[in-house]
């Protein structure tokens, strides 16, 4: 569902937003563009959400026409060898919000008589900012089971990009799960793109298992890890459906490496299918863990009661359930609206007091944070020795991203950073890239197959490609 920001200009002053001026772009003298030893007439893009354009918190026509296979897929068709199509699986046009999105609105009303006054402005969407939109593809609410709610189904030809927002490759192989894979079962995202015969009993692996590829791209792992991390390390069940997700925890390194290697063998078939594979980002670097600080929100605490001693947190340990929360922990971006929602409501700020303390749904503790990035470091290994295996490039997005993290990226004389909502990396949901985020990563991406093939696949000009709209 479409959700809205609100920011006044005091707000913005606040956050040091620069809206920014208009920077020329500089022109590169690119080589003529070859596929070198690469085949890209018929390009498919394997992948979750990141591989969708999911961005901003939802799936939405606008989105996928930006995402980086659809960036791909341009640039390879500049070749002798390039596609001469690349199907997205867009909503029809009457229902292009597709499943929603949030979107910042002016806090300024031009007209009535609250006309130029202020609002309170929100760091993060809540339940009381919801814009539903006009064009969505879904009655609210999804219902992760059949028969309940779903996304309207994608009529078209089998996509070529075939990315589907929270799949895993735990998720992806029925095999590693005792049936549970089919993720159509609780999954809309993959639903919608099914037939209704196949639904609950075709899993992800054998529907990419039907493209005819001569090229792919193949980005999944990040799931394995990051729904557990952005759900605190809590497993809680769905509010709708009571629910629990059974993919919702940390995958095991030995189901992980049997998906995985089911996945490239599958698309390479056997390995005589040309493609590119990419690692896992470090997912407590993203804004959705590095907006909202333990810091501040102490910070926020003492100037209401100059004795406060900090945050206190439920954390997964069983001899300190409840601690004062140190830097090492991480708060998800969700916390300070959750926080401002309970006071709102009359309640005592969570977090304020030990027998108060933030939920663990809203913090990552220092030893998740350690388990979420060892697991992300084994999967990588994995992922890096099955790309060997079946002889395709591997795109380092594991080391494009802490750099992005720590230091940004120029662009023309353009400053980009991974800072929530004014960096121009990332969207409102602190997890998805913006348009301009999805522009790097196919620059990365095209990087690697150039190095790896021989190719000479130009990049593009990321500042063609928006950051965050403001109003």
């Amino acid at each position: 569902m479409s959700k809205t920001l609100t920011f006044n200009a005091a707000a913005l002053a606040t956050l040091g937003l620069a809206l920014g001026s208009c920077q020329p772009n500089i022109e590169d003298n690119h080589p003529a563009a070859t596929a070198g030893a690469a085949d890209f007439t018929s390009y498919v893009a394997v992948g979750n959400s990141l591989t969708s354009g999911y961005a901003d918190g939802g799936l939405y026509n606008a989105g996928i026409r930006v995402s980086y296979p659809a960036i791909l897929a341009q640039q390879f068709a500049k070749t002798e060898r390039g596609p001469a199509n690349f199907v997205q699986p867009l909503f029809d046009e009457s229902k292009k919000d597709g499943s929603g999105y949030l979107k910042l609105v002016n806090s300024f009303p031009t007209t009535g008589p609250n006309a130029g006054a202020t609002v309170a402005a929100p760091t993060q969407p809540t339940p009381a900012n919801m814009f539903l939109g006009e064009q969505l593809a879904v009655n609210f609410p999804i219902v992760s089971l059949p028969g309940g709610n779903q996304l309207a189904a994608y009529t078209g030809s089998q996509p070529d990009n075939l990315g589907v927002p929270g799949i895993s490759v735990l998720s992806s192989v029925s095999a590693l799960t005792g049936g549970l894979a089919p993720f159509g079962y609780i999954n809309p995202f993959f639903e919608r793109l099914l037939p209704a015969s196949e639904r609950f009993t075709k899993d992800y692996v054998t529907y990419i298992g039907q493209k005819n590829a001569t090229f792919f791209t193949c980005w999944l792992g990040s799931n394995d890890v990051l729904t557990y991390a952005t759900n605190g390390a809590t497993n809680a069940p769905d509010p709708v459906s009571g629910t629990v997700n059974p993919f919702g925890d940390l995958t095991d390194t030995t189901r992980f490496g049997a998906g995985y290697r089911a996945i490239l063998r599958t698309m390479t078939r056997n390995g005589t299918v040309k493609g590119a594979a990419a690692n896992i980002p470090n997912v407590t670097n993203i804004p959705y863990f590095t907006t909202v600080t333990v810091g501040a929100v102490a910070a926020s605490f003492k100037a209401i009661n100059p004795a406060s001693p900090g945050v206190f947190i439920q954390t997964s340990s069983a001899t300190a359930p409840v601690r004062l929360a140190t830097s090492a922990d991480l708060l998800t971006l969700t916390a300070q609206g959750y926080i401002a929602a309970v006071v709102a409501a009359g309640g005592t700020a969570p977090g304020s007091l030990p027998t108060s303390p933030l939920p663990n749904k809203y913090v990552l503790d220092a030893s998740e944070v350690s388990a979420v990035t060892a697991r992300t470091t084994q999967l990588n290994v994995i992922i890096a020795k099955t790309a060997r295996q079946y002889k395709v490039a591997l795109a380092d997005m594991s080391a494009y991203f802490t750099n992005l993290a720590a230091q940004g990226v120029v662009t023309d004389g353009v400053s980009n950073s991974a800072t929530f909502a004014t960096g121009n990396l990332f969207s409102l949901d602190g997890v998805h890239p913006t348009p301009r985020g999805y522009a790097l990563i196919a620059n990365e991406w095209i990087r690697n197959i150039n190095a790896y093939y021989g190719a000479t696949i130009p990049t593009v000009a990321p500042n063609d490609y928006r950051g965050v709209l403001f109003p």
